[in-house]
């Protein structure tokens, strides 16, 4: 199984959240600094800090999707020294942990998205960082640690880790209970569906 079954759905996903979202984020951000700063020069800041993260934040976003590490490395680092306590530094750890995995460090993303984890504020955001976690510990064989983050059963994800409870469940020869959560996995709705439907059918119960 690929970790990154899903990451085209996954960065569709950042991108559907920033649309939503971002502006309230920028908001909150500056609205935040101004208590500290003063109403004074909080005008400016606003003004400077919008722009700044909307720049940074799509640079990034470009550079994951072209697999330039490089720069993508560079906006995430901005990104998280800038905006340490925003979900814009959630964004860089997801980066971050797609980078190192592709460089072959899976400590370094399974830390990257452990902190994303603990820092997200948003539950899509921390969703997004539990399905790559699971999937990256599944792959590896952790079981018990894929399954501790596949419990998530509500929410715009729920579909996604029901496939993962599928996953895990087939790993463990668990046949009936990998039916049953490829089964609530295309009720609940998922990116590949046709992928979820072929693993149902392959589990057939097979007639006494």
């Amino acid at each position: 199984m690929s970790v990154y079954q899903t990451e085209e759905e996954q960065v569709e996903a950042l991108k559907k959240w920033w649309q939503e979202n971002g502006k309230s984020v920028v908001a909150g951000v500056v609205i935040g600094l101004g208590a500290v700063f003063g109403w004074q020069s909080w005008g400016e800041y606003k003004e400077r800090v919008g722009g700044d993260a909307s720049v940074a934040f799509n640079q990034m976003i470009t550079a994951v999707e072209s697999g330039d590490s490089d720069s993508a490395s560079k906006q995430a680092e901005l990104l998280r020294l800038e905006y340490e306590s925003s979900n814009y530094a959630v964004f860089a750890a997801l980066a971050q942990a797609r980078i190192k995995l592709d460089a072959g460090d899976s400590p370094a993303a399974r830390s990257q998205l452990e902190w994303a984890i603990d820092k997200a504020s948003e539950s899509g955001l921390k969703q997004i960082a539990q399905l790559r976690l699971a999937r990256i510990l599944l792959s590896e064989g952790d079981l018990d640690g894929a399954a501790a983050q596949a419990k998530v059963d509500s929410g715009s994800h729920a579909g996604e880790f029901a496939v993962l409870r599928g996953d895990i469940a087939l790993a463990r020869q668990d046949n009936k209970s990998a039916r049953d959560a490829y089964s609530l996995a295309l009720a609940n709705g998922v990116g590949n569906t046709a992928l979820v439907q072929m693993k149902l059918d392959d589990l057939a119960v097979e007639t006494p």
